[in-house]
């Protein structure tokens, strides 16, 4: 590379980053391309105070972390005016205006996430319907789909054929079991 060409690739870069740092929106030129930041794009005027869940310049309520990366609203003349008062004595606040400063940073408070939602009754609801549709599906089945159960299944053809095998004596029981009758449901003596 020549000392001429060195120079304009210098000067194109020193061009680009002065298109950059200059510009206050969020399109940037370099060259014929231009270059977005999606960032801005999606936080629009919101002023960044910190580090963020994670490094992004998100706006998240939690209560493990409690400070946002970004400002809940955008300034606008109002809030702009009492930033400019709190940077003064907080004594000449009244109440209400350190709440709309606080409601300019923050959603909600702390007492507010922590607060119950309700959320579990819709839960318990859809819970319980989906149960109560695996029942009828079961009935249903049972009712119309499956043949019915062989007459060995009853209790009664099973009583039968227990007692059936005791007259029998067949597959008898031996040892201290075997002291219990079961026509009289008594300990033999």
């Amino acid at each position: 590379m020549t000392g001429h060409q060195i120079a304009r690739v210098l000067s194109r870069q020193a061009k680009a980053i002065t298109v950059q740092s200059a510009s206050a929106g969020t399109v940037a030129h370099h060259g014929h391309h231009e270059i977005r930041d999606h960032v801005k794009d999606k936080i629009g005027k919101r002023e960044v105070v910190g580090y963020g869940y994670n490094g992004q310049p998100t706006y998240v309520d939690r209560l493990d972390f409690p400070f946002p990366a970004i400002r809940y609203k955008e300034p606008n003349a109002e809030i702009q005016l009492l930033r400019e008062k709190e940077k003064g004595d907080w004594k000449k606040l009244t109440t209400e205006e350190k709440k709309a400063l606080y409601r300019a940073s923050f959603r909600q408070t702390l007492a507010e996430v922590q607060a119950p939602t309700g959320e579990w009754k819709s839960i318990l609801g859809v819970t319980l319907f989906g149960m109560s549709v695996a029942v009828w599906f079961y009935i249903l089945m049972k009712k119309y789909v499956y043949p019915p159960l062989p007459p060995t299944m009853a209790p009664e053809w099973q009583e039968a054929q227990l007692k059936r095998m005791i007259e029998q004596r067949q597959n008898r029981i031996e040892g201290l079991a075997s002291q219990y009758d079961y026509e009289t449901q008594k300990w033999k003596e």
